[in-house]
């Protein structure tokens, strides 16, 4: 079944999967900046805010999809498939802008290194659904497909370098922080980090199932 006899006259998925992927990058990208430059107060604030309107204009997109989920007579691939894709994609943004609040919120005085590598994997990651996503629209030519699996791949085995980060900061956090609050802090931070990570590889399990099914 190719996936271009099915596109809908109204509304393009593959459109607005690309849109959305490019807000999550936009958002983990001001997410690299904030811990970068968190020393300085005035363009940690900044950087937050550009978290916040990535993560906005995703929801907006969101619901775009939601929408044409429902007006859309034909779609390219099965609705179910575009309702839990785009959520999880959404998820991804939404834990992006969490961790982004919760450094504020919990008044984190400074980076250590173990944020500044999980923020790195976490671009990485998101770098890779979007070129996954960008692929969808095409994967009725086997060549793009194996493309797009084996972007999904790399998604795997960076989600699993994150969670070696997460064993390794939470060993050192227990051993070296004396400090309760800070390390409740630090832990809280970590496992949001991670967990982008996981929701990253959700996503590339959806789009997986996606080009098994329709390729």
């Amino acid at each position: 079944m190719l996936f271009s006899k099915l596109l809908p006259k109204e509304g393009n998925f593959f459109e607005l999967f690309n849109q959305h992927a490019d807000c999550i990058l936009a958002a983990v990208q001001a997410f690299e900046r904030l811990v970068t430059h968190y020393g300085d107060a005035q363009l940690r604030e900044q950087h937050n805010r550009e978290v916040d309107e990535a993560e906005r204009a995703a929801d907006r997109v969101t619901h775009e999809v939601t929408r044409l989920i429902h007006t859309t007579f034909i779609t390219p691939i099965d609705r179910e498939q575009i309702h839990g894709l785009i959520n999880l994609m959404d998820d991804v943004a939404d834990l992006l802008q969490d961790s982004a609040e919760a450094m504020a919120l919990y008044d984190v005085r400074h980076m250590t290194e173990e944020i500044s590598r999980l923020a790195s994997l976490c671009v990485k990651c998101c770098e890779r659904v979007r070129h996954a996503v960008s692929l969808l629209g095409r994967v009725a030519d086997p060549a793009i497909a194996e493309a797009a699996l084996k972007t999904c791949e790399e998604i795997d085995r960076l989600e699993s370098d994150a969670d070696r980060v997460l064993r390794s900061a939470m060993s050192k956090l227990f051993r070296e922080e004396e400090d309760v609050r800070e390390l409740i802090k630090l832990k809280a931070i970590y496992e949001l980090l991670e967990s982008v990570t996981d929701k990253c590889e959700d996503v590339a399990n959806q789009i997986e199932g996606v080009i098994l099914e329709n390729s």
